[in-house]
């Protein structure tokens, strides 16, 4: 079991920066890949960005590269999140899955459908 607890969201305007925290607890190791993920009102969750712990490898999703920035130190995970905008405004989740990925090029998914352990999510909302 890996527990997941988010924290960092509020209430911000456009052009401005909120940093999201996600402290991961439970059975993980750095074989587990790690990812933000959030649901806009009445839309789909959707991928935001993933990281591969043992090398470092982040993948990100169009709509935030450039923007957002995925870190992980030690059991914290962060989503820096600069230059937001109202379609950003979203519940955001991170995740960590039980699959145990080795190799020298291992990128981690950015489909929620593959991760199998979430938080409870922390609202994000960007006025214009």
């Amino acid at each position: 079991q890996v527990q997941l607890a988010e924290s960092g969201g509020g209430s911000v305007q456009a052009g401005g920066s909120l940093r999201l925290a996600c402290t991961v607890s439970g059975n993980f190791n750095s074989e587990n890949c790690l990812g933000w993920f959030r649901q806009a009102l009445g839309q789909a969750r959707e991928g935001v960005a993933s990281i591969y712990p043992l090398s470092g490898k982040t993948i990100y999703v169009d709509s935030v590269k450039g923007r957002f920035t995925i870190s992980r130190d030690r059991n914290t995970l962060y989503l820096q999140m600069n230059s937001l905008n109202a379609d950003d405004s979203a519940l955001y989740y991170c995740a960590a899955d039980s699959t145990m990925r080795v190799g020298r090029h291992v990128s981690c998914p950015t489909l929620p459908q593959l991760y199998n352990y979430w938080g409870q999510g922390t609202q994000v909302t960007v006025s214009s």
